[in-house]
């Protein structure tokens, strides 16, 4: 951060704050309504075979697996009743003739047995609604009211589900919960940076930086969004992050204001010195959460890579924020920084640092590092160990509360009906005569019938079932021709997404066949979901590895520190992911925190949580390093350098933590599952950081390194000086800054007061 540019700042305070306010109303005009156009899905790779089979048919075809879902019931209590059949005709019917519906099959129209429950009292309408993941979004808002129906006039009652109105029932309930937090956090929050601070005047300012990097972020997902699709889930982490690291930069920029205003230095140099020291470090830090979440980018599924934008887009804003429209204010404020206090600011001096909580304690733990480093490790590992039994898989309509629609009536037809109509894979045949090649077809149809998991395949000729042709063509036969190919319909008789699904899919593509295909739907999804994850996941940890690793060692100037931080980070993260196994995965705790435990995680939350939580590990790590390296700078003892930069930080960094583990856990009261995890893990993972990290684990280390902390080849050396990413400056090598041309700043500080 040079002094100029801080000077300059000090300098155009007014100016700069203007601009500021106007750019946050213009953003917040702009992307204000950003939640309305964002995608509801993008969970897929593009590139998947399963991709490419779903997009073939819906092009070539003109079919495909539906995704709208009417559960039907009859009123009494008999779905072949006279009445219930005319009603049931008339319903499909009138959902046939909807713009941007095809496909639509029932029980009535086909006759199909599989679409009626087990005791005859209700039936399946199934249809599609074609076009874009924002066109189905757009439709089913206007169709999941007009087809639902609970009248007691009416012969039916319907639900509506399937997959597009169990994404649309996600999205809105995201949304309220989305409001739901930010009414319980933002008060909260204020409340406790009242108390941190010690008046209102102070503890305004972190809201402040908050509100211009969350309405920024808006307009830049805004901006991206017309360009490629963004999910709406990335909406969550925009809120929470942009809080959390306002509050983080903010907390640590004003502490070190207030310290070097209340050493005697006139406001203007107060100012230009935080820059050069805390704001250097938030810059810093900044950079290694933005690097942690582009790491996202390498992903091909749009929803993580939504992150990857709100999160970059985040951090960048939020130093952006707290480096230059911060200092800004703070000169503008001065000394009124402290109004509205009732509790005076008091700077520390050494001699009182030594005899600080956090000092003792760094001491206590260095007179014993080898044994608190054993003890808290092994802690660590044992909160762990459940990770080992990590069960990955796809969300499904499970991720609702129990009580939403969508969810029940999937509920309902998992129990009544026999068939899996709906989570049907398909093998998409594009290039093929049917005609002449329909004997090949059959044989291939009546071999993939065979195979495990495998209920029954429809195809242009019929259906099979183990082996055998078992139902000749009906009138719904036809879409499974196209004038160069045909696809086949395989209705598992096991969960789609689940273990036993992959397994079925994985046997289906093994089956030769003398043409080219391609396998689809809800199970090949799963398989190909994680094979592509698990694909980028090395690259996606490389990145943040090795940029995270040389960024260390450019600011702080040794080889050892670095490897430290990773290897304890890597430790945290590893406890934080055993303990959401243990509670999401494996169902401790589901009554009280309302969700259903699937005996899976979702396999894109612990990338996503890994990237987040590893950018705020090595946001707090950066805080600390920068005031022991200060120390070690100035003292030369290490031993001394980590007590001291604990005790400087140790408060910062725990309100730090504390605020940002509140706004976490307010979006952990989410009723989507998902959702629910990603505050509660993201709360967990900063708590971990914060009291066992950066309190035990870090100084232990340290003292057990020794001078080695700081240690480089010669080479290495001279390189990180010539580039002076170094937390430490000579804080003298600037003169005094008058805040007017005229004022002398030190002589007559109520000049400095007014600017």
């Amino acid at each position: 951060m040079p002094a100029t540019f801080a000077r300059l700042i000090v300098a155009h305070r007014r100016l700069v704050l203007v601009v500021a306010v106007v750019l946050a109303a213009l953003a917040g005009t702009f992307g204000g309504s950003v939640a309305e156009n964002l995608s509801n899905g993008g969970f897929d790779d593009p590139h998947a075979e399963s991709s490419v089979a779903k997009d073939l048919i819906e092009k070539q075809f003109g079919a495909g697996t539906p995704n709208l879902v009417l559960l039907v019931t009859a009123r009494d209590g008999e779905i072949d009743s006279p009445t219930s059949s005319a009603a049931g005709l008339a319903l499909t019917n009138e959902l046939a003739a909807e713009r941007g519906v095809a496909g639509t099959v029932s029980y009535w129209s086909l006759q199909a047995p599989p679409l009626k429950s087990k005791n005859g009292s209700q039936a399946l309408v199934l249809a599609r609604i074609t076009g874009s993941e924002d066109a189905v979004r757009d439709r089913i808002e206007e169709l999941s009211p007009k087809f639902s129906r609970s009248g007691t006039n009416d012969a039916l009652s319907v639900k509506v589900t399937g997959e597009a109105e169990v994404f649309r029932q996600v999205g809105t309930t995201i949304e309220d919960d989305l409001k739901r937090a930010e009414t319980i956090a933002l008060p909260i929050t204020l409340l406790l940076l009242v108390l941190i601070f010690g008046g209102v005047v102070a503890a305004g300012l972190p809201l402040f930086v908050g509100g211009l990097t969350v309405l920024g972020t808006f307009a830049v997902l805004q901006v991206i969004n017309s360009v490629t699709d963004v999910s709406i889930f990335a909406l969550n982490l925009t809120t929470a992050l942009g809080l959390g690291l306002a509050i983080d930069y903010a907390l640590f920029i004003i502490s070190r204001y207030r310290e070097e205003l209340h050493a005697g230095w006139p406001v203007g140099d107060a100012v230009v010195r935080t820059m050069r020291t805390a704001g250097r470090t938030v810059v810093f830090s900044s950079a290694t959460v933005a690097i942690s979440l582009s790491a996202l980018l390498v992903f091909n599924q749009a929803f993580l890579r939504s992150f990857a934008y709100a999160g970059v887009a985040v951090a960048a804003l939020a130093a952006i924020s707290s480096v230059v429209v911060l200092p800004a204010l703070l000169a503008i404020l001065g000394h009124r920084v402290d109004s509205l206090s009732f509790r005076k600011f008091r700077r520390t001096n050494d001699a009182e640092a030594e005899s600080g909580f956090w000092h003792g304690l760094a001491l206590a733990v260095m007179r014993r590092p080898g044994r608190v480093a054993v003890a808290a490790s092994a802690a660590l590992l044992l909160l762990g160990a459940p990770f080992l039994h990590l069960n990955l898989s796809l969300s499904d309509h499970r991720v609702l509360p129990t009580s939403a629609s969508a969810r029940s009536a999937l509920d309902d037809i998992a129990i009544n009906f026999e068939s899996r109509e709906n989570g049907a894979a398909e093998v998409v045949i594009p290039s093929l005569d049917p005609i002449a090649k329909r004997a090949d077809v059959d044989a291939y149809a009546a071999s993939l019938s065979q195979v495990g998991g495998v209920a029954r395949v429809d195809g242009a000729s019929g259906s099979w079932i183990a082996g055998r042709l078992v139902a000749t063509p009906n009138p719904a036969s036809v879409r499974f021709v196209a004038q160069n190919g045909t696809w086949l319909s395989i209705v598992p008789s096991v969960e789609p997404v689940s273990g036993a699904g992959a397994k079925m899919v994985k046997a289906i593509r093994a089956v030769d066949a003398p043409f080219d295909r391609k396998v689809g739907g809800p199970s090949a999804e799963l398989v190909d979901s994680k094979a592509s994850l698990f694909a980028r996941l090395p690259w996606a940890g490389a990145i943040i590895a090795i940029v995270t690793f040389v960024l260390l060692f450019l600011m702080f100037g040794g080889l050892l520190v670095p490897l430290k931080a990773l290897l304890l980070n890597i430790l945290s993260l590893s406890a934080t992911f055993g303990a959401m196994v243990w509670i999401f995965q494996e169902g401790h705790f589901a009554k009280q925190l309302d969700f259903t435990a699937t005996g899976t995680l979702d396999a894109s939350m612990p990338i996503l949580m890994f990237c987040i939580a590893f950018g705020l590990s090595m946001d707090y790590e950066v805080f600390l390093l920068s005031r022991i390296k200060e120390e070690h700078d100035r003292t030369g003892d290490n031993t001394r350098s980590v007590a001291m930069g604990l005790e400087k930080t140790g408060r910062i960094v725990t309100a730090a933590a504390l605020l940002i583990a509140l706004v976490f856990v307010a979006f952990a009261t989410s009723g989507i599952s998902f959702i629910k995890m990603f505050g509660l893990g993201l709360a967990v993972a900063v708590l971990i950081d914060a009291f066992v990290i950066r309190a035990t684990l870090v100084p232990a280390f340290m003292r057990l390194a020794g001078e080695a902390n700081w240690w480089a080849p010669a080479p290495l050396r001279r390189l990180q000086q010539r580039i002076g990413l170094s937390e430490h400056v000579d804080l003298e090598e600037f003169p005094a800054t008058d805040l007017d041309a005229d004022a002398d700043a030190r002589s007559e500080p109520d000049r400095v007061l007014l600017g």
